[in-house]
């Protein structure tokens, strides 16, 4: 269950947001500018809004607050259980892909970590990747390198911006389908921006429907994006 209250001035744009979370899958839907990556850096804690004048951000998961603490303070990243993957993969260049994925395994015993550092492989369909060079990689497969880091250290949130962008559309529906049946099995909250309302059906997930900086809609995907179907039925249906 992920809780928040985020009111966050970037220039000109204002991102103004009140909502509960309960679906183990929510997928943030809305055009290009309409605040989906900054409501996820401001989730993950990495963008934090001041806490004087219109600004504030109030987050909890599961019941446990994020920010807004007693002492004034946010939880630190490191205690917060949440991953974030982004259109941008940002791997460690000096690190190989093992390397990479083992990043967040510190405390972890040698065989623990070959184990999970195993299963992410696995998941992601990226076993051929072993040995290779985070600099030689293709942006497909820095994205499912970044994804398998992301998940590695067990998040019970997990937040995904536009993560498959440089998949192909047999690739992405693949790790699409293979995340759905993990992440829930594996109590992974998860949370995904997109602007393609295939995502959204594909998975099955409820929809946040997110316009100009504020929430318009929550529900199930053939509720919230009627009108987006409709219009992607016509485009269909015109050529």
């Amino acid at each position: 269950m992920l809780e928040f209250s985020i009111i966050a001035r970037r220039g000109g744009f204002q991102l103004e947001v009140d909502s509960l979370f309960l679906s183990e899958w929510t997928v943030l839907f809305g055009p290009s500018g309409s605040g989906k990556s900054t409501l996820l850096r401001i989730l993950a804690g990495l963008d934090q809004p001041g806490r004087r004048g219109p600004e504030r951000t109030r987050i909890s998961l599961d019941g446990q607050l994020l920010t807004d603490l007693p002492n004034g303070v946010a939880l630190p990243l490191g205690q917060r259980k949440t991953s974030l993957v982004s259109q941008h993969p940002s791997l460690f260049p000096h690190l190989s892909v093992i390397a990479n994925i083992e990043f967040g395994l510190r405390g972890w015993d040698r065989k623990s970590r070959k184990a999970r550092v195993d299963e992410m492989l696995e998941l992601v369909d990226a076993r051929a990747l072993v040995g290779r060079r985070t600099m030689d990689l293709s942006g497909g497969e820095a994205q499912r390198v970044a994804l398998a880091r992301a998940l590695a250290p067990c998040p019970r949130l997990l937040l995904l911006d536009e993560p498959f962008s440089a998949l192909d559309s047999s690739a992405s529906d693949s790790l699409l389908t293979r995340l759905e049946r993990w992440l829930p099995a594996n109590r992974v909250q998860t949370v995904m921006a997109t602007h393609d309302a295939t995502d959204a059906f594909a998975t099955h997930a409820a929809v946040a429907l997110l316009v100009n900086g504020k929430l318009e809609a929550l529900g199930p995907a053939h509720q919230v994006l009627e009108q987006e179907r409709q219009r992607l039925l016509g485009r269909i249906g015109g050529r």
